[in-house]
């Protein structure tokens, strides 16, 4: 097996990993969380999104939290979610200088998310994107539900080509391929992953998987096993989509952290730091977390032979 010698990690527990929870949470404690995340080293994280604050309560904060943060010494590249131009104009009213722009490869899901089918997210792009350009912001896209669709089931591969080649025809810097839903399975991954990569050799492409079904970790596998070198990751295993049913958590970072460190491969990241702050997580979200790390411990932990 080939794989990368370093991983970059991008946490969205502040993002994807809130907007589902049933309590809101505070600046105060987002900030709090955002803290025990420095302290772990990590150096890009989603920090929140400029949604209709009716449509996603839990991101409501999202610009107080980037003018309470942002002004700190060597803070962490900070990324916000967008889902159209008022979102991108939100950003910069808060100073954001880099953004993620969701769409979905499918029309359906694309409707329940922002009411629109996909071609036309495509043409709203075109608007943020100069508006971005013209403001120095940088620009890079995610695509949901490129491994499937909880409504249409199976999404074409050549779609995900077509969409895939007009992006990098716009020049985006990053395209994520999300699998929203915990739809993927690692042959379907590696196979559409290499195909991207032999088509389009000087793309940067991300990863963000859901741990729906349990196949997290093995995907993450398989995409590394593809060349991918960049995940998004959820401190807890927390998050899913608001607009799709069966969204449940994230892949969980100090799983994935764990896993790579033990295969050799660096991520930079603290995992003692991280599991400090998965287990602050739970106590500020108020319940019980999907991580196994944090039940179990690192594999490498020794404990004493019980006397007879």
């Amino acid at each position: 097996m080939k794989f990368p010698k370093r991983v970059q990690i991008n946490e969205v527990v502040l993002r994807d990993g809130l907007q589902l929870e049933a309590k809101i949470l505070s600046l105060e404690e987002k900030k709090s969380l955002y803290n025990l995340l420095i302290d772990a080293n990590v150096k890009t994280i989603e920090f929140g999104s400029f949604v209709h604050p009716k449509l996603v309560p839990q991101m409501a904060n999202s610009g107080e939290l980037y003018s309470a943060v942002s002004t700190e010494p060597d803070h962490p590249t900070l990324i916000a979610l967008i889902p159209n131009l008022k979102g991108a104009e939100n950003a910069r009213l808060h100073n954001v200088d880099r953004v993620n722009f969701v769409f979905s490869a499918s029309d359906t899901h694309n409707q329940q998310n922002v009411r629109k089918n996909t071609e036309e997210s495509l043409e709203d792009l075109k608007a943020i994107l100069a508006f971005c350009r013209s403001h120095e912001i940088e620009l890079n896209v995610s695509i949901a539900t490129t491994f499937g669709c909880p409504f249409e089931g199976e999404v074409p591969v050549e779609r995900i080509q077509k969409l895939v080649s007009r992006l990098v025809e716009m020049e985006i810097g990053t395209i994520t391929l999300a699998d929203t839903t915990g739809m993927a399975n690692p042959k379907q991954v590696f196979d559409l992953l290499s195909l991207l990569r032999e088509e389009f050799p000087s793309q940067k492409f991300n990863l963000h998987f859901h741990n729906t079904r349990g196949m997290g970790l093995s995907n993450i596998l398989a995409s590394l096993q593809a060349g991918i070198d960049s995940f998004d990751t959820s401190l807890g295993g927390l998050g899913g989509c608001p607009f799709a049913p069966g969204a449940t958590g994230n892949v969980c970072t100090e799983d994935v952290v764990h896993m790579l460190h033990h295969m050799g491969i660096e991520t930079d990241l603290s995992l003692d730091g991280l599991l400090k702050a998965s287990s602050a997580l739970e106590k500020i979200v108020e319940h019980r977390t999907s991580s196994y790390l944090l039940k179990a411990g690192p594999s490498d932990r020794k404990y004493p032979v019980p006397s007879s």
